[in-house]
């Protein structure tokens, strides 16, 4: 393990998630452990290019791991896009003596990551969104509270629907992703779950709700993923329009962010926060550390960013030419078999729904 690193920084950046604590926690604890300081930095890179940043010791991340939020604070920072508020964060990390960075965060942090590490300061970037909806990795920091917040808040609302017969239309968070809804929709027994993703059946979900409604059955709730915009309050209406029964409306929004961080975010965080270190401590950068088949491996950011498009649709010309046909081949039985595996889900929460 080389050792030419006197000091590296750690920083959050873009929305916040619980867990993020844990992996700043794990970051500061592994470099301190192979005799690296550790420099906290405040608000993501607006920190950097203001030079808003503390020297940490083990002291400074303890009894963090269970909060939620980032102690390290977040913001989106348009400045540091611009050539000039580069500048300024190559000369903060100089003058500091920060010799690789750890950016904790979504694709907005990894672009960030790779500007770094062009400029002569490794990065490396570890996922942390509650909407999972980095394509690289199968799991981001994050995202299991999240679920389990809208679990528990659902259920919540269930038991009222049972008591007055009513429906409960609930908007969860997750950006353009539907992967907090399609889960959390299974896991509560939706009737529904409406996605970007998979094409959803409105006059299907309506005579279904009419026919269990027949049954007996008295409570019901539909799960819209965010990224569906302006259907959710409308639909709630329709329902009652059309079913006559009453429904209600709920948008979880930025509740579901907070929270102290589950086992699994706390555990994922640990493992991600200390490969990151081990990966600059090695030498290495412009990497993210992913998870895939409950590995830890680190893939090239600018391959995920594109692996992230192809994905989701956006590429632009010239974004694939300087990947072989093999990794353009591998990109695409990638994405084939997570929108298989989303597929296959929806299939599931439609089979079982009640």
């Amino acid at each position: 393990m080389s050792m030419k690193f006197r000091r590296i920084g750690v920083l959050t950046s873009g929305g916040d998630a619980p867990g993020m604590n844990a992996a700043v926690r794990a970051v500061t604890r592994t470099a301190i452990a192979h005799g690296v300081e550790v420099m906290g930095i405040y608000e993501g890179y607006k920190g950097l290019i203001n030079e808003n940043m503390k020297l940490f010791g083990d002291r400074d991340v303890s009894n963090i791991i269970n909060l939620g939020g980032t102690i390290l604070y977040s913001d989106r920072c348009l400045e540091f896009k611009t050539e000039e508020g580069m500048r300024k964060a190559i000369e903060t990390c100089r003058k500091n003596m920060i010799d690789g960075i750890v950016a904790i965060g979504g694709d907005g942090t990894f672009r960030g990551a790779t500007d770094l590490t062009a400029r002569g300061i490794p990065t490396i970037g570890i996922p942390g969104t509650i909407d999972n909806d980095i394509t690289s990795t199968d799991y981001s920091i994050g995202f299991d509270t999240a679920m389990n917040t809208v679990i528990q808040m659902v259920d919540r609302l269930r038991d009222t629907c049972e008591s007055h017969a009513r429906c409960n239309v609930v908007e969860v968070m997750g950006r353009n992703a539907g992967y907090i809804a399609l889960e959390t929709g299974i896991a509560v027994g939706a009737t529904a779950i409406v996605l970007r993703e998979c094409p959803f059946d409105e006059a299907a979900a309506l005579e279904k709700i009419k026919a269990l409604k027949a049954t007996g059955k008295r409570n019901f709730i539909v799960i819209v993923a965010e990224g569906v915009e302006n259907y959710s309050e409308g639909f709630a209406k329709k329902i009652q329009a059309e079913t006559g029964i009453e429904t209600k409306f709920a948008r979880l929004a930025h509740v579901v962010r907070g929270g102290s961080p589950t086992l699994r975010d706390r555990l994922m965080a640990a493992r991600m926060g200390e490969e990151a270190v081990n990966l600059l401590l090695d030498g290495k950068s412009n990497l993210v550390v992913c998870e895939r088949d409950s590995k830890i491996v680190a893939m090239d950011i600018t391959y995920g960013q594109m692996l992230d498009r192809m994905y989701k649709g956006t590429l632009k010309d010239g974004d694939l030419d300087r990947f072989s046909e093999a990794e353009i081949e591998d990109m695409k039985a990638f994405c084939k078999m997570r929108s298989d595996w989303f597929d296959k889900l929806y299939q599931v929460a439609n089979t079982i729904s009640n």
